[in-house]
């Protein structure tokens, strides 16, 4: 931490009894500040968080540029079997309450969708067999608040194994687009194999490998100023 060479820090988090333990970094000579945490779910029911550090002023700090981009994400699933059949009806039962929430949640801009209202008919990323969610928020931590806080989107995240295949390779990609700008298909197609082929970078990257949009910068704010976050 001294010598600037930390690069990132991923915490995972375990349920344990509360007792006496010592701060993490405790022997670090200065408070440093770090990028927001945004959480990613462990197959064995931990969260894992990772944040990396911001250039070190002083005081507080806040995101600047930000207001120019939005995050754009997809997320694709391979159903068990087809969304027809009375296997699926827990999902299917859900896309009209779940999009209404969506649609009204802090932060969301616009989502794919065909006039019945939900992205389940378009067909793309080369199998007919997916379905694509695509959506546009604008920021990062407002899409995570949606996708890992609300409720009714939890629901039926946690029941995703029960309906939807393990493809083995990532399945969802965010990026960042310019205010107003509506993805197609075929960019969200590009960014996944981008992804895929390169793992997280600044073109294409995950919940659990952010970065920040391009030009942003960590600016030295005032207390009470809007955006503000205190070094940790």
């Amino acid at each position: 931490m001294e010598s600037g060479i930390l690069d990132e820090i991923r915490i995972l988090v375990h349920l344990v009894l509360p007792g006496h333990g010592h701060r993490m970094l405790a022997g670090a000579g200065r408070r440093t500040a770090f990028t927001a945490g945004f959480p990613a779910a462990c197959s064995s029911g931990n969260v894992l968080t990772t944040s990396r550090p911001i250039e070190r002023r002083s005081g507080l700090y806040r995101v600047l540029g930000m207001a120019d981009w939005e995050i754009a994400q997809v997320n694709i699933g391979l159903p068990t079997t087809p969304l027809t059949e009375p296997e699926m009806g827990w999902f299917t039962g859900a896309l009209d309450s779940v999009n209404a929430v969506a649609d009204s949640a802090p932060g969301f801009r616009w989502r794919l969708q065909t006039e019945d209202g939900d992205a389940t008919a378009i067909r793309a990323f080369g199998d007919d067999r997916l379905i694509v969610n695509m959506s546009v928020w604008a920021s990062v931590e407002a899409l995570a608040d949606f996708a890992y806080r609300n409720p009714e989107h939890l629901a039926v995240l946690r029941r995703r194994r029960e309906g939807f295949r393990r493809l083995g390779r990532p399945h969802q990609v965010l990026w960042w687009v310019p205010r107003g700008h509506r993805p197609s298909v075929a960019e969200a197609e590009e960014r996944l194999d981008h992804l895929r082929e390169h793992g997280a970078t600044a073109r294409a990257f995950t919940f659990r490998e952010p970065f920040p949009a391009p030009g942003a910068v960590v600016e030295q704010a005032r207390a009470g100023d809007p955006g503000w976050r205190y070094t940790v």
